[in-house]
């Protein structure tokens, strides 16, 4: 059963930044739309951002834009967000995951049409 990977998490101040990758080894992500989601403790996932194959992407947290870029390298079938000027209400685990009903992203982010979670990488922005 193929699972991506996430990493990059880790602890920083507000302010700072971070670049998460979601690694899916021998997984060919070509045909497929990537989505980072994020669920903070006592609260529902959301999503966060989306990439399609032909590098359209999508950012769904109106906070996140301009500080966050999502990025993809098909040939090492991995998918990444670069995070900056970190806040703390961006503390949350992170995931991703693939939508296997589409490679365009959509406008708002579905849960059920992704598969292949990770395990999720925490981030947390704390002084």
């Amino acid at each position: 059963q193929v699972q991506f990977v996430e990493s990059g998490g880790g602890l920083v101040q507000p302010g700072g930044s971070l670049r998460l990758s979601c690694a899916a080894p021998g997984f060919t992500l070509d045909y497929y739309a990537v989505a980072w989601f994020r669920q903070a403790p006592g609260k529902e996932r959301e999503g966060v951002s989306c990439v399609g194959h032909s590098d359209d992407k999508q950012y769904y947290v109106d906070s996140e834009k301009g500080r966050f870029t999502i990025s993809r390298d098909n040939a090492k079938s991995t998918v990444y967000l670069q995070m900056s000027n970190l806040k703390p209400e961006d503390t949350a685990v992170y995931y991703c995951a693939a939508n296997l009903m589409r490679s365009v992203c959509g406008s708002h982010p579905v849960s059920h049409e992704y598969a292949y979670w990770g395990q999720g990488t925490q981030v947390t922005v704390s002084a």
